[in-house]
């Protein structure tokens, strides 16, 4: 028996990682999904979409980059459209650049912040407002971040924007949280040196400062963690940022 029945949820970097686990995650929750990709992963969504309707959930692919605000809009409102509302958005879609900041050039910083804070605050402006004028009683938002140079200031600045949209949105009973799963060994960790660092995803540890062997995250996991902030009765838990390393 499906634990959330009748709700809907936009997963935004849904195409491989841990977007894919928390969508499939969600479908097995009960929810119906709608995912999001840039186009040239179209292919792969599709193929998520058909793992979520063999789940026996509906599910939609939308085609979007988060980093343009109209798009967002559009991705929402056609979502609205199509299963009938929004009660959960997963704003996961993110970049990596696995830099030091004095080797990170003015554009590519500019580019993880139009994705990894403009495009999370973008889908949490457009899904607050479609969920308010539905009246929706629960919901909530998510971001994964890391901790490398950039991703620093992104990772601090989405947990400030989920603090204060939390208190803005608590009059409406939405809820709002973020999460940082650390290392999680998905293709946004792959490095082109991880062959002379000590195997997959050695390199991302290292910047870290951690060994090889170090142990990683778990995209299923994670998946779990967020399944638990979307639920109903978690109803309570808002302006909080779920950390793992």
């Amino acid at each position: 028996m499906s634990e959330l029945p009748n709700r809907v949820a936009i997963v935004t970097g849904a195409a491989q990682g841990l977007g894919l686990a928390i969508a499939l995650h969600l479908a097995d929750d009960g929810l119906d999904v709608a995912v999001n990709d840039i186009p040239a992963k179209s292919e792969q969504l599709q193929g998520v979409v058909s793992e979520i309707q063999a789940r026996g959930r509906r599910s939609i692919a939308v085609m979007a980059d988060i980093s343009v605000e109209d798009e967002v809009k559009s991705m929402v409102e056609h979502v609205a459209s199509q299963l009938g509302g929004i009660d959960v958005m997963v704003a996961n879609a993110g970049i990596a650049i696995l830099k030091p900041l004095l080797e990170t050039s003015t554009e590519e910083w500019d580019r993880l912040m139009s994705i990894n804070l403009r495009g999370v605050m973008f889908c949490y402006r457009h899904a607050a407002e479609q969920m308010i004028k539905q009246g929706a009683s629960s919901a909530a938002g998510k971001k994964a971040c890391t901790n490398l140079a950039a991703y620093t200031v992104s990772k601090f600045a989405v947990r400030g924007l989920t603090q204060a949209l939390s208190l803005e949105l608590r009059q409406h009973n939405i809820t709002v949280n973020a999460y940082a799963p650390g290392i999680i060994m998905t293709p946004l960790a792959d490095h082109p040196d991880d062959t002379v660092n000590g195997g997959k995803g050695s390199t991302i540890k290292k910047l870290f400062g951690l060994p090889p062997t170090h142990p990683h995250g778990d995209s299923v996991a994670i998946a779990s963690l967020v399944s638990h902030l979307a639920k109903p009765e978690s109803y309570f838990i808002t302006g909080e940022h779920e950390h793992h390393l």
